[in-house]
C-alpha cells in the first residue's frame, strides 16, 4: 500500500514541477496537505460504566496542481485516505481506504465557461471485509484494489466561475468498472457481468461539483460531488451519486481537527446508502503556493 502511494505522490508532483520549470509564461496553483490522525481509548476491566478499549490510526494526502494560461487550464487533483482500527478482542480492521485521482484539460470560450476533456480514477488499497459473517466468526472478502474500480472519461461543458468552485456537465462520459479479485468476484460483483474482469458503459453522462472554502483563517471545507448516468437503464433509482466531504480545523500550525465523510448511492454495490465517517485529532501539513514561469 505504502509503495503505491508513494508512486502516485512522486508521478503526479514531478511532472507538475518539471512543467513549472520548463515551460515559459506559465502559472502554477499549487496546494498539498498531508495529516496523521490518532484516537485512543483504555478501560480497565473493572470500569462500570462499559467501554472497549480502542485504538484508530487515519493518514491522509490531499494534493492539486493547477495550471492557467489565457484561455487554457490543467486541473489536477489527488487524493488519498487509509485508516486502521484495533478494538480490545479483536483484530486490527480497516477504517478509512480511498484513492482518488481527478486530471481535466479545458479550453475557455467565455469568462466562467470552457469546454472540457477529463479522466478520473477511484478505488482503494487494501482488501476490505464483511466481519464476522458466522457464529465462527469467519469474515467475507468484499473488495480490494481494482475491485471494484472505477475509471472514468468525459467531454463536456464546466462553468467555473471562481478557483473555489466548478461545475462539469458532461453528456459522454464513458466508464469502466474493474473487478480484477476473483475472490472477491464470488462474493460481490459491482455490476461487472460474472467470467468478466470489465465492464463497459460507453452511452454514459456525468455531473461533478467540486468546492473548497475557507470559512476562517483556520477552517477549510472540501467537497466533491459526482453523479454518473447509464442511457441504457434511465430511472432516477439507478444513477449513481458519490460524494467526499472533508472538513478541517487547524488548532496551531501543525495540530488540527479533522472530519472526513463519504456517501456513495450506487445500485450495482447495494441499494441503500452507503456512508463513512472519521473524526480525529492529529498532526496536518500544508503547503500552498503560487509559482509564475518566466
Amino acid at each position: 500500500m505504502g509503495k503505491r502511494v508513494l508512486l502516485l505522490s512522486f508521478f503526479l508532483f514531478s511532472f507538475v514541477s518539471l512543467q513549472a520549470q520548463t515551460v515559459a509564461d506559465t502559472t502554477w496553483r499549487r496546494s498539498l496537505s498531508t495529516g496523521l490522525n490518532l484516537n485512543q481509548a483504555a478501560f480497565s476491566d473493572n470500569w462500570k460504566a462499559g467501554g472497549v478499549s480502542s485504538i484508530a490510526l487515519n493518514t491522509f494526502f490531499n494534493g492539486r496542481a493547477n495550471y492557467k494560461w489565457e484561455r487554457v487550464s490543467w486541473d489536477n487533483t489527488l487524493q488519498l485516505q487509509y485508516g486502521l482500527l484495533k478494538n480490545k478482542g479483536e483484530g486490527m480492521r480497516k477504517s478509512l481506504d480511498r484513492l482518488y485521482l481527478d486530471t481535466k484539460y479545458g479550453v475557455g470560450f467565455s469568462n466562467d465557461w470552457n469546454v472540457f476533456a477529463s479522466a478520473n480514477f477511484l478505488s482503494q488499497f487494501t482488501k476490505g471485509y464483511e466481519y464476522d459473517i458466522d457464529d465462527a466468526g469467519n469474515d467475507k472478502l468484499i473488495s480490494n484494489f481494482l475491485s471494484p474500480g472505477y475509471l472514468t472519461f468525459a467531454l463536456g461543458a464546466e462553468y467555473k466561475p471562481t478557483p473555489n468552485f466548478s461545475l462539469r456537465l458532461s453528456p459522454f462520459a464513458p466508464r469502466f468498472t474493474f473487478l480484477v479479485d476473483e475472490n472477491v468476484g464470488e462474493n460481490e460483483r459491482y455490476g461487472v457481468p460474472p467470467g468478466d474482469k470489465v465492464r463497459t458503459e460507453i452511452l454514459s453522462g456525468l455531473v461533478q461539483v467540486d468546492y473548497q472554502k475557507d470559512f476562517a483563517a483556520n477552517l477549510n471545507l472540501k467537497l466533491s460531488y459526482i453523479s454518473n448516468l447509464n442511457y441504457k437503464r434511465i430511472s432516477f433509482d439507478k444513477v449513481d451519486h458519490r460524494v467526499n466531504a472533508v472538513l478541517t480545523a487547524k488548532i496551531t500550525r501543525y495540530i488540527n481537527v479533522n472530519l472526513m465523510g463519504n456517501v456513495v448511492y450506487d445500485r450495482d454495490q447495494d441499494h441503500s446508502v452507503q456512508y463513512s465517517q472519521s473524526l480525529g485529532l492529529g498532526v496536518m501539513y500544508s503547503l500552498e503556493g503560487i509559482s509564475t514561469g518566466q
